[in-house]
């Protein structure tokens, strides 16, 4: 028989408060979905430029015991993600909307030394310190975090590069009158001293 249909299930609460404190190490498995806001997510909205009507975040989690022979069985989270939010583009600096569409799965381990025996070539699961009071929004917040791009611009094509001080002089009033070499000015400094 299969421990998953052995197990009871509990179904999350989409509620920001309720993510906070989770038993992952209880017999049982989890589902759950919800909305997040960019409000509620703190860490998030510190990176963000501007909040706009339907920012956020739906995210769903599944977890799930894999059976590996003569051993255990695994518990396995999987957390997908699929938003929105804006960012400033580093090439015209001007906000715009970024989609993020993430998959993750986790392999819950009962230890951080479990975790940091792990290995690290495994590209599918990434192991995970599972405990009684887990705080899975913490998680979702982490991944959302570390999806973001780390240069944020617009798609080729879509926007240019923002003009500095120097450059919007050259082409307001024509080209700007060649700057002497700073070296120059030194050396001529130094032959009238």
């Amino acid at each position: 028989m299969n421990r998953n249909q052995v197990l009871p299930q509990v179904v999350l609460s989409g509620e920001p408060n309720a993510l906070r404190k989770i038993d992952f190490c209880a017999p049982q498995t989890y589902q759950g979905s919800g909305f997040l806001p960019i409000k509620a997510l703190a860490r998030v909205a510190k990176e963000v430029s501007e909040i706009a009507e339907g920012d956020g975040f739906t995210w769903s989690v599944q977890s799930r015991f894999t059976h590996s022979p003569g051993s255990e069985p695994n518990p396995i989270l999987d957390l997908s993600l699929n938003g929105k939010l804006h960012l400033i583009c580093q090439r015209c600096l001007r906000p715009f909307a970024v989609d993020l569409v993430e998959k993750r799965q986790f392999l819950l381990l009962a230890s951080e030394a479990d975790a940091d025996a792990y290995p690290i070539e495994d590209d599918e699961l990434e192991p995970l310190v599972a405990s009684q009071h887990f705080d899975l929004l913490e998680t979702i917040e982490d991944e959302i975090l570390l999806s973001l791009p780390l240069i944020p611009k617009h798609s080729e094509g879509v926007c240019q590069a923002h003009l500095s001080y120097g450059d919007a002089n050259e082409t307001e009033g024509g080209p700007a009158e060649k700057r002497e070499n700073p070296f120059n000015i030194l050396k001529n400094m130094k032959k009238s001293s």
